[in-house]
């Protein structure tokens, strides 16, 4: 580089040398684009995210009658995932006509079979989210709407924990704590949350309670970890290929426990549409939106977002359970929320990461200092080197050739 040009070692043609900082400007409308997409996807995801679960525990309290569901939940939970392999059909017949020339064709039966032996993990989610959603079911007969949505909340600090074990995910100090907040907060709302003298499978119904609870904690975030690491493992795969499998092994397992329980109360149980209303109808429906969003949270987001975005969903739930059915808002549930959210706020805070950034900056500095050093040492020897060189005598003997002549 001369003058502030560069020159081609090949066609030796002349070019203005970028400036770093048009390269730093450059790289950060780059970033700034980049990350302003994210953040208007991740809050599309929290909006809907939010409507649909918050609207989820109101509509299987709707559905039940006489404080029981004339239905089969698992007859629900097989439609919805049928209502979801339909979705992913049509939006992958439609994303392939929308192919360009020489992409690999996503409808062919060699790209499905090869998709299909890479998907093959999603089987494990599948499995797991059909027992989940059976015992969402079963925890609606034990708390009020709002109570459930504060308990599903527990999952963010399981979450948390399989996503270090799992996937070796790093959270900071100030994240850890935050998730501590969100347990205290949701405990606060459940003091004094249990009517005393009632029970569940014959035990009493604090310990029939927590022994549901702790299921419905568990089988849920394993799905959550297992479903994002499948997903994102395969990231070059079609999201609505993969849903498909997904929903597709959903639909199998949760047909197999139709076929189960006719085989138990009888083949008056297969009847998958026996005891159906509107209010099912709008809750199969609520169910699919809410699954096929979960995917592109798992897939383009984060699983700890998707968990705090239904947090967000609990003064939703919480306040159209008081008017819809007049559920109390105790001082417990406002002062869980308050927490709940000051957990939320803290977890996503640029202070969180603030311990990162700063060994990120102190390495990157460091790199610069090494590197100024050894730009240095570098002319100093030449120096040194051009020194000696210039003070250099000859001698009568070095003036001799080599070679004889």
């Amino acid at each position: 580089m001369k003058n502030g040009m560069i020159e081609c070692s090949v066609c030796h043609s002349k070019l203005v040398s970028p400036s770093p900082k048009s390269i730093s400007r450059a790289y950060d409308r780059h970033r700034s684009k980049v990350s302003s997409k994210q953040r208007a996807l991740n809050v599309l995801l929290v909006g809907g995210d939010c409507v649909l679960v918050g609207l989820q525990p109101i509509l299987v309290f709707m559905s039940k009658v006489d404080g029981r569901f004339k239905f089969s939940p698992i007859s629900v939970n097989f439609l919805t995932e049928v209502a979801k392999v339909i979705f992913a059909i049509v939006m992958l017949i439609f994303q392939a006509r929308r192919q360009k020339v020489g992409e690999k064709p996503l409808l062919s039966i060699s790209t499905f079979i090869q998709a299909a032996r890479n998907n093959v993990l999603l089987a494990v989610p599948a499995l797991l989210y059909a027992i989940n959603n059976y015992l969402k079911f079963i925890m609606q007969l034990y708390f009020n709407p709002a109570t459930v949505k504060m308990l599903s909340n527990l999952k963010v600090l399981v979450i948390a924990v399989l996503l270090k074990v799992i996937m070796r995910r790093r959270f900071s100090v100030i994240q850890w704590e935050a998730l501590a907040l969100l347990l205290i907060g949701i405990t606060i709302n459940q003091l004094k949350s249990f009517p005393e003298g009632s029970s569940a499978l014959g035990l009493p119904v604090t310990t029939g309670a927590y022994v549901y609870t702790l299921i419905f904690v568990t089988v849920p975030s394993l799905a959550s970890v297992f479903n994002e690491y499948a997903l994102k493992s395969q990231y070059e795969t079609s999201i609505y290929l993969q849903n498909l499998f997904l929903y597709g092994y959903g639909a199998i397992f949760n047909f197999l426990g139709i076929l189960g329980s006719a085989i138990f109360k009888g083949p008056g149980s297969f009847d998958i549409l026996e005891g159906h209303s509107k209010a099912t109808m709008l809750l199969i429906c609520n169910n699919a939106a809410q699954g096929i969003l979960s995917s592109f949270f798992f897939k383009y987001a984060d699983t700890i977002l998707k968990k705090y975005s239904s947090t967000v969903a609990t003064i939703f739930t919480g306040i159209a359970s008081a008017v819809m059915f007049g559920h109390t808002l105790t001082i417990n549930f406002m002062l869980g929320i308050s927490v709940v959210f000051i957990s939320m706020h803290q977890f996503f805070s640029p202070l969180a990461k603030a311990k990162d950034d700063q060994q990120n900056g102190v390495l990157d500095r460091m790199n610069v200092q090494d590197s100024h050093r050894s730009r240095d040492s570098s002319f100093i020897n030449m120096a040194a080197g051009a020194n000696e060189e210039a003070s250099h005598r000859v001698g009568p003997d070095e003036r001799q050739p080599l070679l004889p002549t």
